[in-house]
Parts: C-alpha cells; sequence; structure tokens
C-alpha cells in the first residue's frame, strides 16, 4: 500500500486495511515513496506476478495529506489534498494480453532534504522536535519543479527508448498531479499533444501516491481510458523519486 501518510509507522495501514476487507491470508506491507509510490507498487505487484508469488495485488494509494501541512506555510497548505486510489493487478494470459510492457525506476537522497517531513520517524519523535511545525512538510519549492521537470523528461524517454516505443504508440499520459506547470512544462519538451495528457489537479489538489489512481479512474469514467489502450504513467516526489511505467489497460472481464 504506496502512502506517505500512513495511520501508524506499525501496524501498517496495509494490515488494517486487509483485515477490513477480509483478505485475512493475504500479504500486506506499506510502501513509502512518496508521490512515486503508485509506480513503485505497480512495480511490485508485476514482478510478484510474474514470479509466480501472487496472482492477484491489490495496489492502493491513500494519503491524507491535510493533516501534514502547517496552515500558515502558504508555500505547501494550498497544494496537498487528501485522496485514495486502487488498481488490481491480476495476473493474465500473455498471448492475449499486453500488461505492462516495462518501468523505469529511481531516487536520489541527495535531494531529500528539498521535501521532507523532519520530524516523526526514528531521527527525532514527534515528541522530541523543537517545535509542532517540524511535524509539516517542508518544501524548497524551485528545487522540487527543476527536478520533476527534468526527470519526468528523462524517465518518459528512457523507458520509452528501451521499449523502441515512441509518443504515437501511447493512447493517454497521465502523470503525478503535483503542479500543472511542472506537467505543461515536461509534456511541451516530450512533445506529448495536449489530447493524449489527462489532469485532475484542480479538483483534489496534490495527493501523492493517491494522484495517479484517482486520474485513472476519472480518465476511463471519461471515456478516456478504453479498454486495450496504452497508458504511460510518471511519477515523481519526496526522496527524491521517479517511476515510470507503459501498461496495457486491461479491466479485468472487459474486452476491447
Amino acid at each position: 500500500m504506496p502512502s506517505a501518510t500512513p495511520d501508524h509507522l506499525f501496524p501498517s495501514t496495509a494490515a488494517i486495511l486487509a483485515d477490513r476487507l477480509g483478505a485475512h491470508r493475504a500479504a500486506a506491507y506499506d510502501l513509502l515513496a512518496a508521490c512515486s509510490g503508485f509506480v513503485y507498487g505497480l512495480a511490485q505487484a508485476a514482478a510478484m506476478i510474474e514470479s509466480g508469488l501472487a496472482r492477484h495485488v491489490l495496489v492502493v494509494g491513500a494519503e491524507v495529506l491535510s493533516r501534514m501541512v502547517d496552515p500558515t506555510d502558504r508555500s505547501t497548505c494550498i497544494l496537498f489534498g487528501d485522496g485514495a486510489g486502487a488498481a488490481l493487478i491480476t495476473a493474465g494470459d500473455p498471448g492475449e494480453i499486453e500488461g505492462f510492457r516495462g518501468f523505469d525506476l529511481g531516487a536520489d537522497g541527495s535531494g531529500g532534504k528539498d521535501l521532507i517531513i523532519p520530524a516523526g520517524g526514528g531521527r527525532m519523535p514527534l515528541a522530541r522536535a523543537s517545535t509542532p511545525a517540524e511535524g509539516f512538510i517542508k518544501m524548497n519549492g524551485g528545487e522540487v519543479f527543476r527536478f520533476a521537470t527534468r526527470i519526468m523528461v528523462e524517465s518518459a524517454r528512457r523507458l520509452l527508448e528501451s521499449l523502441e516505443m515512441g509518443f504515437d504508440d501511447i493512447d493517454l499520459v497521465v502523470a503525478h498531479q503535483a503542479n500543472s506547470r511542472i506537467i505543461d512544462a515536461a509534456a511541451g519538451r516530450l512533445g506529448i499533444p495536449e489530447d493524449k495528457l489527462f489532469n485532475n489537479l484542480e479538483h483534489y489538489g496534490n495527493t501523492s501516491s493517491a494522484s495517479i489512481p484517482l486520474a485513472l479512474a476519472e480518465a476511463a469514467a471519461a471515456g478516456r481510458l478504453r479498454p486495450g489502450d496504452r497508458v504511460m504513467m510518471v511519477g515523481f516526489g519526496a526522496g527524491l523519486t521517479w517511476g515510470s511505467t507503459v501498461a496495457s489497460y486491461e479491466p479485468v472481464g472487459v474486452t476491447a
């Protein structure tokens, strides 16, 4: 379960959710890769299924970022929102579906200081923080913007080159909904036409690991994502982390 705002350090929110779903034999764990978490979760799901370790994996991105922002800090409190979304990844016949074509994942911990919640972990428990504000999101907006616009372009290009594909082969691009300027700048450099982008940032703000599954659900409901379509997903965020993937959208029980 990708989440940057789990209910507790332990037990995992995934274990609590699995109990509520009645999935008492399922393995369940939280995954912390911030806004890249959903793509990281998809990569783990695909690897587990391809290895035979699992046949069905539920990837849930869920966030309550409104609890993690300082209401007096206008550089963060107006940006982040709450939300949740999920995707079921299940084994299929390789001869009949494309599934996931590939992944590009990475992290650069040297930029960790640019997007961080200083207190609340083992290094600085909240009870030992010098001020309550240490438990809120701190962001160097300029550095994060430069990182995001660069890494979106690099990761997308690297993945497509490895797959010997181009944007003509992609039906829809769904990026992490962090900032419209970031998405527009990266799309411009990549030459992605507007009709191949799906954005819903104006409705929810930045919901971290929940933003891509929320956008996928709304795109499908709006008829922008149809069975058999190839969708590129690109995430980037605290860590600093990034991840992109290309997959064929194959709803269970639905044929194109």
